[in-house]
């Protein structure tokens, strides 16, 4: 036995040992947030057990459904005749704290490590966890596969995270290396001891005391993780040819790899439900704002019946082939857009379209299911406006789609993606609330919710996602139950008829397309309002022996910048994604925006080139160089702080040089 590492902590009391399981259980579930090559783990049963139980014992184990292997309750059964077996041959740490007959937490965890660039994938790796609360240690200890099939313990690689009180408000977490003598480490699912005593220990010790409650479900928790990670990287072998192709102008990697980690959630989610219910057909599919069209590709590839619509087609279609089926045209919610003959509805970032689409779902049929991964806002009628400020944004969106979810008599569910996003949540109705002799009751439920989110904001429920149907039968009686005939009767065709799909071809919005003499007279405004501001600073100008002062003027808030300016001015800006703050931004030789402050840009602090910088963005600054004028030469009243020679700007008409035009990618959402 031999110490590996040992970190101090200090933290309120009480509530570092429940902060200290909690660090624990990411460590079981989630171990990839660590040891980045790995894929995740599979927690496969666990449950109490006894220490020194005998033969005769029965351990009180559970498998964890939907979340381990395809073993299910022969997890548990595992687990139980491991412990049996095992009890005997306990780490001599473990038994000497504990009496015989105290109660251990046991757990069998598979870990899964990542595909490796070249050669076979490394193995699933089995572990036997056991957790002493009483006495705070958690014990790991390896399995191999002997020459029966069963599992027994390894005699290496076992080791035990500690919690010790040391006094008042203080600490201590340790690692100590049961076996280290003669450890291995293949560098995955087997790390070097130098690892877990520099790398895991202070992560342990940082979440011990973050006492942070994440406000989302945990990742893949409704789906099988290693089924999810071997079905992920055979898919990724399989489309990863997609990447070189990539004719749209957004990140190849990003929109592929996306698409193939929904795409392998959905098939695995959909080859359970089958389970389920006993259905022998593949599930057949519409993707609703299907965009590229690539998640429609790969569905259809995988043997799944279905068809992309998107208002707007791209490039990209015409690369799949016959068998992919997408269409372009716009959806208007209403009769004419049902699809009574689908099994799923899916929205993958669909815009306006979201809150709709369980609406369109539960009017289809009612066999008809969905799944939406929300991004932007948008209410039934344009954009979502807040409620509620004790949450975040995203949280009451997300909120909101459910409760249109179980409105439409859904038990809506919640899962959180592995995808290369900050928007990654998705909402699932799988299963009615409802029996289908209710279907018109449910029907008339919805027009009135639709109808009342138009007249007055419905309060939102604050009770997390999956409220029952008697609760959003509440909720639509407390914003009101009046609904004009006329409106009942043309509610059968389109169903909101106010409804505003997306342009076909998108505005540019990031003020690029303002009028040059607006943007240049904005850019005046604000400057002298920094630079007119009192107390002036003033920097020393020192290049070629000039003393003079240069004024750089003060910083202000985007806030007070935005106070100076007049109404019409403001208006204008505000029909622009991010505003007065992305005009200035754009033009970045004045102005510097730093933490929501405005300052003038001081070109003498500005970094010099490295040498290191790729070849390509030095080829694109040697051709921007002098093509344009030098705004504080004409503007600033102490002139350009740099001297001519040193400027990248040109210092009046005579030293413009002519621009070579520099096509840029425009990264929109595809």
């Amino acid at each position: 036995m031999g110490p590996v590492g040992t970190a101090a902590v200090r933290d309120g009391g009480a509530a570092l040992p429940s902060g200290f399981w909690a660090a624990v259980r990411v460590w079981l579930e989630k171990p990839q947030v660590a040891n980045r090559r790995l894929c995740g783990a599979a927690i496969e049963a666990e449950g109490t057990v006894l220490l020194g139980e005998s033969e005769e014992g029965s351990p009180r184990l559970t498998a964890v459904p939907g979340r381990g292997t395809d073993e299910g309750p022969e997890g548990a059964a595992e687990l139980s005749r491991l412990w049996r077996e095992v009890t005997r041959h306990l780490p001599p740490s473990l038994t000497a704290r504990g009496r015989p007959g105290s109660e251990l937490r046991a757990v069998l965890r598979t870990l899964l490590p990542r595909a490796r660039p070249a050669g076979p994938p490394a193995p699933p790796t089995k572990e036997l966890v056991v957790q002493d609360v009483y006495n705070g240690t958690v014990t790991f200890l390896p399995l191999e596969e002997n020459k029966e099939g069963k599992y027994q313990i390894k005699k290496c690689n076992t080791y035990e995270i500690q919690l010790m009180h040391i006094k008042d408000e203080e600490w201590s977490l340790s690692i100590v290396a049961l076996s280290s003598e003669d450890w291995f480490s293949d560098g995955i699912t087997y790390p070097k001891l130098a690892w877990l005593g520099n790398e895991l220990l202070p992560k342990l010790a940082k979440w011990s005391v973050e006492q942070k409650h994440s406000e989302f479900r945990s990742t893949l928790s409704l789906i099988s993780v290693a089924k999810y990670c071997k079905v992920y990287q055979d898919l990724k072998e399989k489309y990863k040819e997609m990447v070189k192709v990539w004719p749209e102008v957004t990140d190849p990697e990003k929109f592929v790899y996306e698409d193939v980690a929904i795409a392998t959630y959905l098939l695995i989610l959909w080859e359970e439900e089958r389970k389920e219910k006993g259905l022998a057909k593949k599930q057949s599919f519409v993707d609703l704002g299907c965009g590229n069209g690539l998640l429609v590709h790969i569905l259809s590839s995988e043997g799944h019946s279905g068809r992309g619509i998107d208002l707007r087609r791209r490039k990209i279609w015409d690369m799949y082939g016959p068998e992919t089926h997408l269409e372009e045209l716009s959806i208007m919610p209403g009769d004419s857009h049902l699809f009574p003959d689908t099994d799923w509805l899916i929205g993958n970032h669909s815009d306006e379209l979201t809150p709709w689409i369980p609406v369109i779902a539960a009017r289809s049929s009612y066999s008809c299911s969905y799944f939406v991964l929300p991004c932007c806002f948008f209410d039934f009628h344009g954009k979502y406006s807040r409620k509620q400020s004790k949450k975040t944004q995203y949280r009451e969106y997300l909120d909101f789609v459910a409760q249109v979810g179980s409105v439409c008599g859904f038990h809506v569910e919640e899962d959180c993606l592995r995808i290369p996003s900050t928007k990654r949540v998705c909402l699932i109705g799988k299963n009615r609330t409802y029996p289908p002799t209710e279907c018109a009751l449910i029907d008339d439920q919805i027009t009135r919710y639709i109808h009342n989110r138009q007249t007055c904001p419905v309060v939102a429920c604050d009770r997390g996602v999956g409220f029952n149907h008697k609760d959003c039968s509440d909720v639509c009686k407390e914003a009101g139950s009046g609904l004009p005939e006329n409106e009942m009767e043309t509610s059968g065709r389109i169903w909101m008829p106010g409804f505003q799909p997306r342009e076909k071809v998108e505005q540019i919005r990031n003020c690029a397309a303002l009028p040059r003499d607006f943007v240049d007279d904005v850019v005046l405004n604000v400057a002298n309002l920094l630079l007119n501001t009192v107390p002036q600073k003033s920097c020393s100008n020192t290049h070629g022996g000039n003393m003079n002062t240069w004024n750089q003027g003060e910083s202000l808030s985007l806030r007070e910048v935005a106070e100076h300016l007049n109404k019409e001015t403001l208006k204008r800006l505000k029909s622009e994604y991010g505003g007065l703050q992305t005009l200035l931004k754009n033009n970045h030789q004045v102005f510097e925006v730093l933490n929501g402050r405005v300052h003038i840009r001081d070109w003498r602090k500005e970094k010099p080139s490295r040498k290191t910088k790729p070849e390509v963005k030095r080829c694109l600054s040697a051709e921007a160089y002098k093509t344009r004028l030098c705004w504080f030469f004409i503007h600033h009243p102490n002139g350009c702080a740099l001297p001519s020679e040193s400027c990248p700007y040109a210092h009046g008409t005579e030293e413009l040089r002519q621009s070579k035009t520099i096509k840029k990618k425009k990264h929109t959402q595809c």
